[in-house]
């Protein structure tokens, strides 16, 4: 990059009001430019291959192929980007996960606007950023711990959803799955938790703060 010219940002997140308002705050800083957005995970490296950003920010959740599976397909294609996560989850385990698949930064979106100009910054000097708030969540947790009870990233995705009170043709719909692909997620996470109801499901989400992933 050179001296005085912008940060390159591409942006991704499925809801649109969301990416409004985060280009907004970022636009708000006189050397960040966010040079294209996407709805999807796919359409997020397609734009980084287009582009070549200094940095993606990458929604966790999205329809169509899950995000930490785009990860290294991104630096992959473009080893100069830095992606930071932007998701509601703020479970440790997920922090893990995405620092693993090789993000640069995890920022929660309640805290967005305070914190992902900074979590560029640290970024962009090669550093990783998490807010301090769930770092200290992150260092008191047990190092190996993973998602409750070994559930895959897509399934917490529809168990998330569940919670919300979706029924299973409207999350399939929300993440582009067929109903069918949904049931056999729904029984998957039923036979790893050991519930079968929907109230149970609803419970066991917000125990374990799943419930807006």
């Amino acid at each position: 990059m050179e001296s005085g010219s912008p940060v390159t940002v591409v942006l991704a997140d499925d809801h649109v009001i969301v990416r409004d308002g985060v280009r907004m705050v970022l636009e708000s800083v006189a050397d960040i430019e966010v040079v294209a957005e996407a709805g999807t995970a796919e359409d997020a490296a397609r734009s980084v291959l287009g582009h070549k950003p200094e940095i993606l920010v990458l929604d966790l959740n999205m329809p169509g192929e899950p995000s930490l599976d785009v990860i290294p397909r991104v630096l992959e294609s473009s080893p100069d980007t830095k992606v930071i996560v932007l998701t509601m989850q703020s479970e440790p385990a997920f922090v893990r996960s995405a620092l693993k698949a090789g993000a640069s930064g995890y920022v929660v979106k309640h805290s967005a606007a305070r914190d992902l100009v900074e979590a560029i910054r640290t970024a962009m000097k090669g550093e990783t950023y998490i807010n301090p708030t769930l770092g200290a969540r992150l260092a008191a947790s047990p190092s190996g711990a993973g998602p409750p009870d070994e559930l895959t990233p897509r399934e917490i995705e529809v168990l998330g959803l569940l919670a919300q009170g979706y029924m299973n043709p409207e999350v399939a719909e929300r993440l582009v799955l067929s109903v069918r692909t949904v049931e056999t997620h729904r029984a998957n996470i039923q036979r790893k938790t050991g519930i079968t109801s929907r109230a149970e499901l609803i419970a066991y989400a917000k125990e374990n703060d799943l419930e807006a992933v």
